[in-house]
């Protein structure tokens, strides 16, 4: 295993009818994956991030950039490029792709050397394979199409930690199950990634996903690499508003800081950081607090009540026209048409406009 390294990498494609135009699906990213750690690559559908995966892998080809695991440049640097075969590189595509005619011991040994599959070592490693991955040994003589989605995907990810590889990639590896099989699945792969301290990038769409398991969360957004930090600091302090809308939700509203503080439709903040002048203010929706007494904060009107049993979504209509989305605990909330008052509780981040000194 090893820490994964990219500096500068960029790949363009051709623009689909429009002459020599080119697309830069990946745009000068630099990423540094810890020895051992798990980071997730988000981002929207078309933001680059597989892309990057398959550059890692080996499948593509940067035009410029390095890519490197641990001292080992294994493109750029006028490097001849590593086959992908001999990266050691272990990669989990979106389906598993197991190979259909072969059984589950068959297919956790195919990628082993010819000496290890000829020897009884290769019953002991998918003995503990199968293991590490939460599965039973005897699913060692089960064919594919005998087991459910989230079986192929432990399946899938023991195949490719068999032959120890230096970085194992996931290609949104969870995407076709269902929300229950998803995250106990995903809970499964993050415990055996864990147990062999494996290096591990995973590409995803989905921000629960992204937060609850990785180490480090790259957020991308048009082939650029805009954010990369723990999923605490990317939730709490997003590097823009926009990262901000797209991890998580978010109320995000003009206001004017004076120091500590600001003024906005909300009434009075205190900002993570001081700062003055006209400011864009980034309000999770659970620093929304609504106040059924109807004695504290600002008033408004409740337009919808999104509940999902553990809590629940509140769209508040303010008097002045904004609207404002707040997140509360299930087990007591207004309905629509109630007439509430909010504040705001913990620090806000506040974002000076593009230009300004």
């Amino acid at each position: 295993m090893s820490s994964l390294n990219l500096t500068g990498v960029t790949k363009s494609f051709p623009s689909t009818g429009s002459g020599h135009a080119v697309t830069r699906a990946v745009d000068d990213v630099t990423l540094h994956v810890p020895h051992g750690s798990f980071t997730t690559v988000l981002g929207p559908s078309g933001c680059g991030k597989t892309t990057l995966l398959r550059l890692i892998a080996g499948f593509l080809v940067p035009e410029s950039g390095t890519i490197a695991f641990g001292d080992d440049v294994v493109c750029g640097d006028g490097v001849r490029p590593v086959p992908p075969q001999t990266r050691r590189v272990g990669y989990v595509p979106q389906e598993g792709a197991l190979f259909p005619h072969l059984d589950v011991a068959a297919n956790i040994s195919f990628g082993l050397s010819r000496e290890a599959r000829t020897h009884d070592r290769a019953g002991d490693r998918v003995a503990e394979m199968l293991d590490l991955v939460e599965l039973p040994a005897d699913f060692r003589t089960r064919r594919p199409d005998e087991l459910s989605g989230g079986q192929q995907q432990r399946v899938a990810l023991a195949r490719s930690l068999a032959p120890q590889p230096a970085v194992v990639l996931l290609d949104e590896p969870f995407s076709s199950l269902d929300a229950g099989l998803r995250g106990s699945t995903a809970r499964a792969v993050r415990r055996a990634l864990q147990a062999t301290n494996t290096t591990a990038v995973l590409v995803t769409h989905d921000q629960n996903e992204a937060l609850s398991l990785a180490d480090q969360v790259a957020v991308m957004r048009g082939g650029r690499l805009v954010q990369s930090a723990t999923p605490s600091e990317v939730y709490l302090s997003p590097t823009d508003p926009q990262v901000a809308e797209f991890v998580g939700r978010a109320v995000v509203l003009p206001g004017v800081a004076t120091d500590a503080h600001a003024t906005c439709a909300l009434g009075e903040v205190v900002l993570t950081e001081p700062t003055t002048g006209p400011v864009s203010l980034m309000i999770r929706p659970e620093q929304v607090y609504v106040d059924l007494s109807h004695t504290e904060g600002v008033r408004g009107t409740v337009e919808e009540v999104s509940y999902y049993g553990h809590d629940c979504a509140v769209q508040v209509r303010l008097d002045d026209g904004t609207a404002v989305l707040s997140r509360m605990a299930g087990v007591l909330h207004p309905t629509a048409g109630d007439t509430v008052h909010l504040r705001v509780t913990g620090l806000v981040r506040a974002y000076r406009p593009a230009g300004a000194p």
